[in-house]
């Protein structure tokens, strides 16, 4: 959504037409099949969000050589566990998602939260550092606020996809049911499913890289990448001649990279003006927010306050 909406504004703006090839399902071949579509149609750049097109894009960027191509969240593949190959008709995109993660977990805190939950689509690197970040961010504004150890709790789980299903739906319930009070929802259509489930129990969620305000009152605030105007830059550099290609990006709190959408978010106690306290530091490196774990260790945060539950 945030990188159609980027590309669709650039497009409009310019007098440039633009169309959405949708893959017809979740696989390597589909997501190609879209990419020759694309090129047959006459695209001169195609912008493809997340790791399934990982594959697809390796194959493309050697298929169509005159054809600009930018990733989002990913780098071209040949398959797993093989290192990225980044030719130069390809910009590959990722963001801090830690830094938007920790002001997510900072905020739910400072509201009052004391019972959260963190649940994930799959355990790919995007939907760890969300985690990541959110838990220490967490732990942040309980030490600030002078709490105890234990006293802020977050149930932590992958639910293995990133569906909209009853399955999500009734473990979300069943956390709300157990007393969680706010969960961070990462993972597409998880979202669907936790929100349905904040709404029945009269709880709140976390939206997660777009503002997720207006699917549900239950959203309280979103942890942004600024997906919409990555993708305008990528495309103004693209007919400026000076397309970025061949290498990765990670946009971060010191590009504005990401964000909580202060403007329509929820908050009663977490202020704009402590908010601006907090990107000011992740701005200029006084807030470090440590990124790197694997899916088997996502939340092994070194915390004093927080904690952590994991659930398989």
């Amino acid at each position: 959504q945030g990188s159609w909406e980027g590309l669709k504004k650039y497009a409009d703006e310019n007098d440039i037409t633009c169309k959405y090839y949708k893959p017809s399902e979740k696989s390597d071949k589909a997501c190609l099949t879209a990419i020759d579509l694309a090129v047959k149609g006459g695209a001169k750049v195609i912008v493809t969000p997340g790791f399934l097109f990982e594959r697809p894009i390796f194959e493309a960027q050697t298929k169509y050589p005159d054809t600009k191509f930018v990733i989002i969240d990913a780098a071209p593949v040949e398959g797993e566990n093989k290192a990225p190959e980044i030719k130069e008709n390809v910009l590959s995109i990722f963001y801090a998602e830690e830094q938007a993660g920790y002001l997510a977990g900072y905020a739910a805190v400072t509201e009052g939260y004391r019972n959260l939950g963190f649940m994930g689509g799959i355990a790919v690197p995007a939907v760890i550092r969300y985690g990541y970040g959110f838990v220490q961010g967490a732990d942040a504004a309980a030490k600030d606020l002078g709490l105890a150890a234990g006293d802020v709790s977050v149930k932590y789980t992958y639910v293995g996809n990133f569906d909209a299903s009853p399955e999500n739906n009734a473990k979300a319930a069943a956390w709300y049911n157990e007393g969680t009070e706010c969960i961070f929802a990462c993972g597409g259509g998880v979202g669907n499913s936790v929100m349905k489930a904040a709404e029945t129990a009269d709880k709140v969620m976390i939206g997660v890289d777009v503002d997720q305000s207006v699917e549900s009152e239950t959203v309280i605030t979103s942890a942004m990448k600024n997906l919409g105007d990555s993708i305008y830059g990528a495309l103004e550099d693209y007919y400026n001649d000076s397309f970025q290609g061949g290498k990765t990006v990670t946009l971060d709190a010191s590009q504005d990279g990401v964000k909580l959408p202060m403007e329509t978010s929820k908050f009663k106690v977490f202020t704009q003006e402590k908010y601006d306290e907090l990107y000011a530091q992740l701005k200029d490196g006084t807030i470090k927010v440590g990124n790197d774990q694997t899916a088997e260790d996502a939340t092994g945060v070194p915390t004093e306050v927080v904690k952590v539950e994991l659930i398989k």
